[in-house]
């Protein structure tokens, strides 16, 4: 089998500013878009830590400690997967979310799923973990044409990253898996109950480990 990895500027991505996506372009095409949806850049330090451990909690709870792919996460979650003859728990690392919102298509096939692994491997050694976050938190989907921790948060809540409380971090967390059929700022039952799982683990996140040993 014979594939080709899509050509990677990846230094490019340590430097703060927004960016046209794969994700952004397939968007635009669906619902034929003249132009793409506006992005608003936002630094991570001025991103509340809450909605940075909320992340974290929810998508990726070994994210400081893997080297992109948390391969026992990834095995469980095709076993259950298996089991339940459908889609029931995602086994992607914020990493590999990244480079397949980056680079790829959302389609699924072990091609594209190979091109996403060795993205991340690459991107893992080329990036520090906090700029990995940082480009996630500002290229994530949370709605029709919200890409973004920086609009999310105007949209949904009338804040500022920086402003969001712990509540409102675990919401916008919880709807990432589907953020197209989930409001955060709805009162609905999908939304209440795993945003409830998050703010139980917040204090169990530890952000940046490596940095203060």
């Amino acid at each position: 089998m014979y594939f080709s990895v899509p050509a990677l500027n990846i230094p490019w991505l340590s430097y703060s500013g927004t960016r046209v996506t794969s994700l952004m372009e397939q968007r635009a095409i669906e619902n034929f878009l003249i132009f793409y949806p506006s992005q608003a850049w936002v630094d991570i330090d001025d991103v509340n830590p809450n909605l940075l451990k909320a992340i974290i909690s929810m998508e990726d709870g070994k994210f400081f400690t893997h080297k992109g792919i948390d391969w026992k996460e990834l095995k469980t979650s095709l076993r259950l997967n298996k089991r339940r003859g459908r889609a029931v728990r995602g086994g992607s690392t914020i990493s590999m979310q990244l480079s397949k919102n980056l680079f790829l298509s959302t389609n699924k096939s072990l091609v594209r799923k190979a091109k996403e692994f060795l993205i991340t491997f690459r991107m893992e050694k080329e990036l520090s973990k906090k700029s990995i976050l940082e480009q996630y938190v500002n290229i994530v989907e949370w709605g029709d044409g919200v890409f973004g921790i920086k609009k999310a948060a105007s949209k949904y809540f009338n804040k500022s990253p920086n402003e969001l409380s712990s509540s409102e971090s675990s919401r916008l967390a919880a709807v990432i898996p589907s953020p197209l059929r989930h409001d955060p700022s709805l009162n609905s039952r999908y939304v209440n109950r795993r945003s409830s799982i998050i703010r139980a683990r917040l204090n169990n996140v530890e952000l940046f480990p490596d940095k203060k040993k």
